[in-house]
């Protein structure tokens, strides 16, 4: 073989040196060759080179006419990438592993949990659907000791099993409270809620004391249930503090339990000596009691919460059309009116603000109408039996009697207000069968739109506070009422599946469900702060667009390894905007290999 020395067709200089294209001549043949050269202890040497090929190998890469790629592979990029980074920050794996240790042999316990709690923020899937789920994502390179072999049922909960109930506990507060300290979340106001989750677990498991069977929010009160409190903050409606616990236990009864455990969660985020965070705590009438108001004073608790306008009857019957209402200000409380006043309520002198609002008139006037039309269907069908039992059309059957008469009727009329809206009597004949007169009560109705309908009253113990401000606050409890629908949402919520039978396990599923829920809330608070204003269902739907693909040439004689191109699907203009806020680099998944 005869080379010659390689000349130097054209060079530039570049951010790294100088750049070259060079010839090398082999045998009469003339190969091309891209160089980089730089400084190297004074002197200029070659540090980098690529190999072109012939002229005609040039022309034909510039014409498009290379090879036909073999294959493609398709992973998850945009949504898996974005949520991986928010593992990172949170310290997800170190702080589970740093309570539960294991010898480095294999996935540590931190990562088993980092991994299904990125699935329920992206994917929910079973733990035997895991691999499949997770060797389809660009995951799959942060995790090097992840394979199909350790990415099982069994081995997963053989890892949980190593994280006690005590434990979980320590490893959300540390976690959290590193959150709260890095990405400055503001603790000035506190939404409270509870929900519950109904399940499969057979009637007669009694491994399982959590799921029982109590007033299912999903209407699946013939299913065992498990309740979930949740604390979360109005910035970023990040979750700060939740519980699982007995589904039979009522709002009113968990309320002071989970007072007290947040107050202490609180004082340790604080940390000893300090003094804890300005906060307000907002939570809906069905957490009232005079117990629970005791206990919010006691503990010194701000708060904003509301009362039953029927237990404030003074207040309720002040007509809307009353001149002490006075219209908000506010963009946010278009059509909205109200005055403020103070009351002895649960044993303390509150701030009270009465509201009346158009939109809130409107939805409760349609029910009424709604449960009018039905509860008069019913009573005329009533009436109809029993006119065709008088006149003998009607024999067979039981006979009514007056009191079965009144049951019925009491029943059809068991919606809020219709008692009052339709009075009626039921007496017997001169054949001894009941007869049921009933109408409606125009005047009663009159009053009922020009007192209850539309209105809230509010209480709170922030006496400073403006009336709208106050409002305001209380009105910022849809956004727990969204991270409960988002959980529960078929298509992108975290929460089911859940397969899970025992309580151990059921308090696993909750750890790394509202993990799931702080990253993504984590990811769409800096999108929100960037002054995108996008939900979370179109936030997931937009990343989880964004695709990598792997072209896979065929290999050449002369290469030990296939050659690859990875580039990323088209994004419109929102994903550009996306990848740019989170950080994420459309060139780090285009490499070639």
């Amino acid at each position: 073989m005869v080379c010659h020395k390689m000349p130097v067709l054209a060079f530039k200089q570049g951010r790294n040196g100088m750049e070259r294209l060079e010839t090398k001549q082999v045998n009469g043949h003339t190969y091309y060759y891209y160089s980089r050269w730089a400084k190297v202890n004074g002197k200029c040497r070659r540090v980098w080179q690529k190999y072109l090929g012939k002229l005609q190998d040039i022309v034909q890469a510039v014409e498009g006419g290379g090879p036909a790629p073999q294959y493609a592979e398709v992973f998850q990029w945009g949504l898996p990438q974005a949520l991986w980074n928010e593992c990172c920050a949170a310290e997800v794996i170190s702080h589970v592993d740093r309570e539960c240790p294991k010898r480095n042999q294999g996935l540590s316990t931190g990562e088993y949990l980092a991994i299904a709690a990125l699935n329920r923020a992206i994917c929910a899937r079973s733990k035997r659907s895991l691999w499949e789920w997770f060797s389809q994502t660009t995951l799959l390179r942060h995790f090097s000791q992840a394979n199909a072999s350790r990415l099982t049922s069994q081995q997963f909960w053989n890892h949980m099993d190593r994280i006690p109930e005590s434990s979980c506990g320590t490893i959300w507060r540390n976690m959290l409270q590193g959150v709260l300290e890095r990405e400055n979340i503001s603790l000035e106001s506190i939404c409270y809620d509870g929900t519950n989750f109904y399940t499969f677990i057979d009637t007669f498991n009694v491994r399982c004391d959590m799921a029982r069977r109590g007033k299912n929010k999903q209407g699946r009160a013939n299913l065992r249930q498990v309740s979930y409190a949740l604390f979360c903050s109005e910035d970023g409606q990040l979750p700060l503090f939740y519980d699982l616990y007995q589904g039979n236990r009522n709002d009113a009864k968990q309320f002071p339990r989970m007072l007290r455990a947040f107050h202490a969660f609180l004082k340790q985020i604080a940390g000893p000596g300090a003094s804890l965070p300005e906060t307000t705590l907002i939570f809906d009438k069905g957490n009232n009691s005079k117990d629970n108001f005791a206990l919010v004073d006691e503990l010194n608790l701000k708060f904003v919460g509301s009362v039953k306008p029927d237990e404030h009857k003074d207040l309720a019957e002040i007509s809307n059309d009353d001149p002490r209402f006075v219209d908000c200000g506010s963009a946010r409380l278009e059509g909205t009116k109200a005055f403020c006043t103070t009351k002895t309520v649960y044993g303390q002198q509150r701030t009270v603000v009465v509201t009346y609002n158009d939109n809130l008139f409107d939805a409760q006037w349609r029910t009424v109408q709604n449960d009018l039309a039905k509860a008069f269907e019913t009573l005329s069908a009533i009436r109809q039996r029993l006119e065709d039992r008088r006149s003998g059309i009607l024999h067979g059957g039981q006979a009514p009697t007056v009191a079965s008469i009144e049951k019925q009727c009491r029943e059809a009329l068991s919606r809020q207000h219709l008692k009052a809206l339709v009075p009626y009597t039921v007496d017997a004949d001169e054949q001894g069968l009941p007869r049921l007169r009933y109408e409606l009560d125009t005047a009663a109705l009159d009053r009922l739109c020009n007192t209850y309908l539309g209105k809230n009253i509010l209480i709170t113990n922030q006496h400073a506070w403006q009336q709208e401000k106050i409002i305001l606050a209380y009105r910022s409890q849809f956004l727990i009422e969204d991270v409960f629908k988002e959980i529960k949402d078929r298509s992108i919520g975290s929460w089911w599946p859940m397969n899970h039978w025992t309580d151990s396990k059921i308090r696993i599923h909750g750890l790394y469900c509202t993990v799931a829920i702080l990253l993504r809330g984590l990811a769409l608070r800096r999108v929100h702060r960037a002054r995108i204003n996008i939900s979370m269902k179109r936030f997931l739907g937009e990343l989880d667009g964004i695709r990598e693909v792997i072209n896979v040439y065929p290999r050449k004689r002369s290469r030990r390894t296939t050659r690859q191109q990875t580039v990323l699907t088209k994004t419109n203009e929102l994903q550009d905007r996306l990848l740019s806020v989170l950080g994420l680099n459309k060139q780090d998944g285009a490499t070639l290999g």
